[in-house]
C-alpha cells in the first residue's frame, strides 16, 4: 500500500510539473491571459488546490461544479474516506491584508450548502458523513503564481446541517 501511495504521489507531482511548464511555455511564447489579475491568482488557486487534496489521498470527482438552478459554483468536490466533501478554495498573494478563508462569508456560506443539497439530490444514494471544507492558498506575490503555494486545509470550516 505504501509503494502505491507514494507512486501516486510521484504520478500527482510529474501532471503539476508538466501542467506548470506548459503555462510557462505559453507566456514565453507571448500568450498573455486575458484574464484580470486576481481571476487568474483564484484560478491558479483552485489548479494548486486540487493536486495538494491529491496528495493528500482525496479523490476528487468535480471541479467548478454548477446547478442548473441555482447562481455559483462548488470550486472541488472530493472524497476523503468515506465522507464527501465540498470545497471551497480562496486565493491570496498576501496575507496583509486578511486571511483567504474569511472571504468566505454568511452570503457564499450559504449558497454552498444550497448548491450542496442540490449535488446530494442527484446522488443515487446520499453518503453518511458530508462535510464543508475551506482550502485557503497564498501565493508569495502576484507576480509569483508560477512559484509553489502554501496551503491551509479546514476541514469541516462549514456547518452543514
Amino acid at each position: 500500500m505504501g509503494a502505491m501511495r507514494q507512486m501516486r504521489r510521484a504520478w500527482i507531482g510529474i501532471l503539476e510539473t508538466l501542467f506548470r511548464v506548459l503555462d510557462r511555455m505559453s507566456l514565453s511564447l507571448g500568450k498573455r491571459s486575458a484574464i484580470a489579475d486576481h481571476l487568474q491568482a483564484g484560478r491558479r488557486g483552485e489548479e494548486a488546490a486540487y493536486y495538494h487534496l491529491r496528495r493528500l489521498g482525496y479523490t476528487v470527482v468535480a471541479r467548478r461544479w454548477r446547478s442548473p438552478r441555482l447562481r455559483g459554483d462548488i470550486d472541488l468536490i472530493a472524497w476523503e474516506g468515506d465522507i464527501l466533501c465540498f470545497v471551497e478554495v480562496k486565493s491570496r498573494t498576501s496575507r496583509s491584508f486578511a486571511t483567504a478563508e474569511s472571504a468566505v462569508d454568511e452570503e457564499k456560506s450559504s449558497m454552498l450548502r444550497a448548491m450542496a443539497r442540490q449535488y446530494l439530490r442527484a446522488l443515487p444514494a446520499p453518503p453518511r458523513q458530508v462535510r464543508l471544507d475551506i482550502v485557503s492558498v497564498y501565493f508569495a506575490g502576484r507576480h509569483n503564481l508560477r512559484q509553489s503555494p502554501e496551503f491551509e486545509l479546514f476541514r469541516g470550516a462549514l456547518p452543514f446541517p
